[in-house]
């Protein structure tokens, strides 16, 4: 399969990072001040080279293979913002990040199109949405980690990794946290942590080694898509604890990668358990780390996304090699 042209906008930047590790070149428009979408090669991570920021006014001038949408204003008002005619007949992909807000299982998709394809990134978001005539596909994420940054718990503390959790109210489990932290000695970091008493914003390049020395991971989120952080806590080897909603119901198998439940006062006491049992929290670290690797590796997820490139573009990617889990690095590039 031959590199692609791929226009997209910055709208998550850890799965933009990710994302980006495929073997194509991507190009992020950008406008003064940043508004949102706009930031290009923007936050605290190592972009790679074929990543490349692109005046929004000049994009109507660009060769492009594909465009991919991540918001709903990407989609209804971005392209007919910066996209000419004929780029808006392109092959597109929207990558659809959440689960639906409106009516957990009754919202119709904004895309209504047969000649887009719809990307999910669990399969609880794809089973909520009501996708209509539009294909859909799901493609679970993929993370890597530092291979010299592996659990060591020594922190008799759990940490939380939410962005903007004060600011963003009962979805994203503020009130759980609030509760749980009377109980359980808890850190917050995060954009806009220091809101809630929390450490604040960690940097990309530093949050593995930081968050490894915790002795588990909570994640209190009720009601969102699965979030990277979970899946990269995982891949480091951290037990984690969680609410049994969403995708996170298939991701943390109950006494082998962390516990999962819809009963507050049961999680409590798992935490209280694995404070006082390192040898316990280790143990079901090395359970999570073993199931990130086989189904969050990085290979997989850039297979993939090159299956589904190849899809909308007609190109056919390349044969999988291998299916081994990936050793928890960047592999190869596709």
């Amino acid at each position: 399969m031959r590199r692609l042209r791929i226009l997209t906008w910055h709208v998550h930047g850890s799965y933009l990072y990710y994302l980006t590790q495929a073997n194509h070149e991507f190009f992020l428009p950008i406008k003064p001040g940043k508004p949102e979408g706009y930031g290009g090669r923007s936050g605290h991570f190592p972009w790679p080279d074929n990543v490349h920021d692109v005046p929004a006014e000049e994009v109507r001038a660009m060769q492009l293979d594909c465009i991919i949408f991540q918001s709903r204003k990407n989609y209804l008002e971005d392209q007919e913002e910066i996209l000419s005619s004929e780029q808006r007949r392109l092959p597109r992909i929207y990558l659809e990040h959440d689960p639906p807000r409106e009516h957990p299982t009754d919202t119709r998709h904004i895309v209504d199109d047969s000649n887009v394809l719809l990307v999910h990134v669990t399969h609880f978001n794809n089973l909520m949405w009501d996708s209509g005539r539009t294909p859909t596909t799901i493609i679970e994420h993929g993370v890597v980690v530092p291979e010299y940054v592996r659990y060591s718990g020594e922190i008799e503390r759990g940490i939380v990794v939410v962005n903007g959790l004060g600011r963003r109210g009962r979805r994203l489990g503020a009130d759980i946290f609030a509760r749980v932290r009377e109980q359980i000695p808890l850190d917050l970091v995060g954009m806009f942590a220091e809101d809630l008493g929390g450490l604040g914003e960690i940097a990309h390049d530093r949050l593995h080694a930081f968050e490894a020395r915790y002795r588990f991971f909570f994640n209190p989120i009720r009601y969102t898509s699965l979030g990277l952080a979970v899946c990269e806590a995982m891949m480091l080897g951290m037990p984690i604890i969680g609410l049994s909603t969403t995708e996170m119901a298939t991701v943390v198998e109950n006494g082998v990668a962390g516990y999962v439940d819809t009963n507050i006062d049961k999680l409590v006491e798992r935490m209280r358990e694995l404070l006082a049992d390192p040898a316990e929290a280790r143990r079901l670290g090395q359970g999570a780390r073993r199931h990130a690797q086989e189904r969050f590796n990085i290979d997989r997820f850039i297979y993939d996304w090159n299956q589904a490139l190849g899809q909308v573009t007609g190109r056919v990617p390349a044969r999988r090699t291998s299916t081994a889990p990936s050793s928890g690095r960047i592999g190869e590039r596709l």
